[in-house]
């Protein structure tokens, strides 16, 4: 059994690392709240863009797009699939990460296609490059504090890649945050767009768009909002996996603060063991003391 001043050094150790778990979920808590306000703020900009290209549909539903393109002549290895796949920058997270890699590593194997991996996140990358996986090792962006304008970046890359046609196919694999204690890690087509899968967000527009005349056709209308709608899908994916993390991380320091109380509870009680058979032996060695002196001046 440890003597109280090891175990007093272990419950000293302990309360540190506490303080560390207990500042990590404060600080997520606040970056989780903060990127909820900053997809809150942008959603009615992004649904205005997918109510309008729905109601185009609506209005003109024979309209055609590359968008659409869906390559039936392009299968098995000809086909090539691409994944933007939505990790973290740092770890603490819990399953977080390994969710959605798992994930990404089921869908590549599902496909029976050529893959190409466009990774955000460092440990992402770090996970593919050491499995050897092939990534596309120029397309470097964070996971931390996602913008508009980083969404805007990527968004820009894949479709430019898809209209011309060197990748046929485009999926995001991130994490949705479902409430506040369930993440799911998903996998979503972004590309090539699907008709069923465009639906209004608001009845606020149907009125206006009775009348609409689009310059100079419905096809290049169509076609001018789709870049800002990709965008706007890749940044709610980005927000939605950064709420994830944090979401995680948030479990997981309190997880781990649950558990160093429960550790502190035990060993406080064998402190107070350790410390009361000190004070037991000390009595019994002057009680000696003190017998064997009697003895003696007897």
């Amino acid at each position: 059994m440890a003597n109280a001043r090891e175990i007093q050094g272990r419950i000293k150790s302990i309360k540190d690392t506490m303080k560390i778990t207990n500042a990590m979920y404060m600080v997520s808590s606040s970056k989780l709240q903060k990127a909820r306000r900053d997809l809150k703020n942008t959603e009615p900009y992004f649904y205005m863009i997918q109510d309008s290209l729905a109601k185009i549909l609506d209005v003109a539903p024979e309209v055609g797009s590359v968008y659409f393109d869906e390559r039936p002549n392009k299968v098995g290895d000809d086909r090539i699939v691409a994944y933007l796949v939505i990790t973290a920058d740092k770890g603490l997270a819990g399953a977080y990460n390994h969710n959605v890699i798992k994930l990404a590593e089921k869908c590549t194997v599902d496909d029976g296609c050529n893959n190409m991996l466009f990774v955000v996140g460092q440990l992402g990358r770090h996970f593919f490059e050491k499995k050897e996986i092939p990534i596309d090792i120029n397309f470097r962006y964070a996971a931390q504090n996602p913008t508009v304008n980083r969404a805007r970046h990527i968004s820009e890359k894949i479709v430019s890649m898809f209209l011309d046609k060197k990748i046929d196919e485009v999926h995001v694999v991130y994490t949705k945050m479902v409430n506040s204690m369930t993440v799911e890690a998903v996998s979503t087509q972004l590309l090539p767009l699907k008709k069923g899968s465009i639906n209004m967000q608001s009845n606020e527009l149907v009125e206006h768009y009775n009348d609409a005349v689009f310059m100079p056709d419905v096809k290049t209308a169509f076609d001018s909002i789709v870049p800002s709608y990709i965008a706007g899908f890749v940044y709610g994916a980005l927000v939605e996996s950064y709420c994830s993390e944090h979401n995680a991380r948030m479990m997981a320091m309190q997880n781990a603060s649950d558990s160093a109380n429960s550790m502190i509870k035990d060993l406080s009680i064998q402190f107070n063991r350790a410390r009361q058979a000190a004070i037991t032996q000390e009595i019994s060695e002057v009680c000696g003391g003190a017998s064997h002196a009697a003895q003696e001046a007897q």
